[in-house]
């Protein structure tokens, strides 16, 4: 059973915000390989979207790391894999 991915406007943001701070530092090149990092990890989700620990019990939260520097954080709801925001692991830990 495959689920619907759908993006919070908070994930829009911080993903572009991620691959604008990439672009700055590392060039185009950097960008997609960071691109094609979260169109797997999308993949993935997309038919197994229990794989990945809880990190936040009450929301159900849970925390795929993209690379050492950045996380996708999701929350499954009956068919629907919401795509809740991408986190800098290099900032203060949210949990």
């Amino acid at each position: 059973m495959t689920f619907e991915l759908r993006f919070t406007p908070e994930a829009e943001e911080t993903f572009d915000s991620l691959a604008s701070q990439l672009q700055q530092r590392w060039g185009d090149t950097y960008v997609a390989k960071f691109e094609a990092k979260v169109f797997k990890a999308l993949k993935t989700i997309a038919g197994a979207p229990f794989l990945y620990p809880v990190v936040e019990e009450t929301t159900g939260i849970r925390k795929c790391i993209l690379h050492k520097n950045c996380s996708m954080l999701y929350m499954v709801n009956n068919h629907d894999i919401v795509i809740a925001y991408f986190w800098d692991n290099r900032q203060d830990p949210l949990f």
